[in-house]
């Protein structure tokens, strides 16, 4: 059995996601999203590191599933998630968690069975596929997402030796 932390890093708010996957069989754990609301980007930046690391040694995860990052039309948005994108990285590798990462279109061929699919549904499978009692809000969504599109493909990333991280895989 295996701890999978699934992360949606953003400025504003970071969702996450715990699962644990036996086989097939894919188990809730937690989720939630750290809201960031100081003006400081430094403070966010302190505070994703340190809730972060705060749930990894609540909960244990071993590996970390996050979504790759995308072009933005606005620089200034695109520098900020990847600043929390990278701290997130950062909190895990400094805990010891082997880092995955996936394309918004992988994760959603894998929650949903098409690679385009809206938010809405992203939530609806998620809720059915763990089993749910309710619609998780939609960053720790997005989150559970991610985690369980790594829970789908880690079996087969385990027979590649350093999974090309370009086709969705370990970051090397």
């Amino acid at each position: 059995m295996t701890r999978i932390l699934g992360i949606d890093p953003g400025s504003l708010s970071t969702g996450y996601g715990i699962i644990e996957i036996d086989g097939n069989h894919a188990r809730h754990v937690v989720h939630g999203h750290l809201r960031l609301n100081e003006y400081n980007l430094g403070e966010k930046l302190h505070n994703i590191f340190v809730q972060l690391s705060e749930i990894i040694d609540t909960y244990n995860p071993e590996e970390l599933a996050i979504e790759k990052v995308f072009v933005h039309r606005n620089a200034e948005s695109a520098l900020k998630l990847g600043q929390a994108r990278g701290t997130a990285i950062a909190a895990c590798a400094m805990k010891g968690l082997n880092i995955y990462e996936y394309t918004a279109t992988q994760v959603k061929q894998a929650t949903v069975g098409k690679g385009h699919a809206a938010k809405q549904q992203v939530q609806h499978m998620v809720r059915v596929l763990l089993c749910l009692d309710s619609i998780p809000q939609s960053d720790a969504a997005d989150a559970l997402a991610i985690a369980i599109c790594h829970g789908h493909s880690r079996e087969t990333l385990a027979r590649i030796p350093y999974a090309d991280s370009a086709k969705g895989g370990r970051l090397k």
